[in-house]
């Protein structure tokens, strides 16, 4: 009995121990299995992650690349607008060129052009030979004021003027020098015209003084063009013929041409009567 009993506790005590072994090692491969799971939930997680990274940066390529390709279709879509219109335009005026040549009117245009513009320069000669004839030439040297008094138009009196206080009579005009500026090439003059005096500051060279003579009523012109130390040269420009001279001569010119409209209705026929014209008779 003894024996069996010893044999039952022995079975039961291996049992107890199969079974707390088994519950051990079902509890450990428990553990390690939500180990495991816990595990590659992470990494299924960081995979994710990397993923959407992924993705968001291919998108964002995505998206330049589309941005670029649009901005090029449109640069390209410019230039080749602006070739055409270049072409266009090319063509147009090649045409309008042909056209304008053969086009009696273009020729026309052409023609009142010339004219105008011929018109144009005769009105510009006019007024500089107006300006010369109002103002007078300016001569710089000698030779030049020799060429003046050729012309005929106006008497010329060239000055040498050191620095003093008396007058030196250069025809209707008295100068006297009284200040040469060498650096500023300037002169301070006082000029004695019809018994007045005038006092001129600062003439420039070759700055023509201008003035009124009571003798002929016209201008007379002043000119330095040389400046030294104390010293001047110059001349006096005034018009060739007096106010008087100039009237006696129209006068004399009126007086021929009333004696030639005289002359002229005295030696015309005298105009013919009409004959007065009988009326018919019944």
């Amino acid at each position: 009995m003894e024996g069996e009993n010893y044999t039952g506790g022995s079975a039961l005590r291996i049992a107890i121990i199969v079974l707390v072994v088994g519950l051990v090692a079902a509890m450990a491969y428990g553990f390690h299995a939500r180990s495991q799971s816990a595990k590659l939930a992470q990494q299924n997680l960081a995979v994710n992650a990397t993923l959407q990274q992924t993705q968001g940066q291919i998108a964002a390529l995505t998206a330049k690349l589309n941005d670029l390709t649009t901005a090029e279709q449109a640069r390209q879509q410019q230039a080749a607008e602006a070739a055409a219109a270049r072409q266009r335009h090319t063509t147009h005026s090649a045409a309008a060129r042909h056209v304008r040549r053969d086009d009696p009117r273009w020729q026309k245009f052409q023609q009142q052009l010339a004219e105008q513009n011929q018109a144009i320069e005769s009105t510009r000669q006019d007024l500089a030979s107006a300006k010369d004839e109002l103002s007078g030439s300016i001569a710089r040297t000698h030779g030049e004021l020799v060429v003046l008094e050729r012309k005929g138009e106006r008497n010329y009196y060239e000055f040498d003027l050191n620095k003093s206080k008396q007058f030196a009579q250069k025809g209707s005009v008295g100068i006297s020098l009284r200040k040469a500026n060498v650096k500023h090439q300037y002169a301070d003059l006082e000029l004695m015209v019809d018994d007045a005096s005038l006092s001129k500051k600062h003439v420039n060279l070759l700055e023509p003084v201008t003035f009124f003579a009571a003798e002929n009523g016209q201008p007379v012109q002043l000119v330095i063009n040389q400046i030294t130390k104390d010293h001047i040269h110059g001349y006096v420009a005034e018009p060739k013929y007096k106010a008087s001279d100039l009237a006696a001569a129209n006068s004399t010119d009126a007086n021929a041409a009333a004696a030639t409209t005289t002359a002229t209705a005295a030696a015309a026929p005298a105009p013919r009567t009409r004959r007065k014209l009988e009326l018919p008779k019944d």
